[in-house]
């Protein structure tokens, strides 16, 4: 579970940092754009979400006495 969260997370946040990127390459005209900025706004809470999911799932886990 903590390996897909991780993964579902990085992809999330790697698509936020994306966005921002093009809005600073190409103007703030995409910020205007509602859908732009609707998939942007989704995209940071479903990281944000999986972070602290991952955050909660370590926390839980007890180590294994090996």
């Amino acid at each position: 579970m903590t390996a897909y969260l991780s993964i579902t997370g990085s992809i999330f946040g790697l698509i936020v940092v994306a966005h921002v990127w093009r809005i600073l390459e190409e103007g703030t005209h995409l910020a205007t754009d509602p859908v732009f900025m609707l998939l942007t706004v989704a995209a940071a809470a479903l990281c944000i979400w999986a972070c602290r999911l991952l955050l909660n799932a370590r926390a839980h886990t007890t180590p294994r006495e090996g």
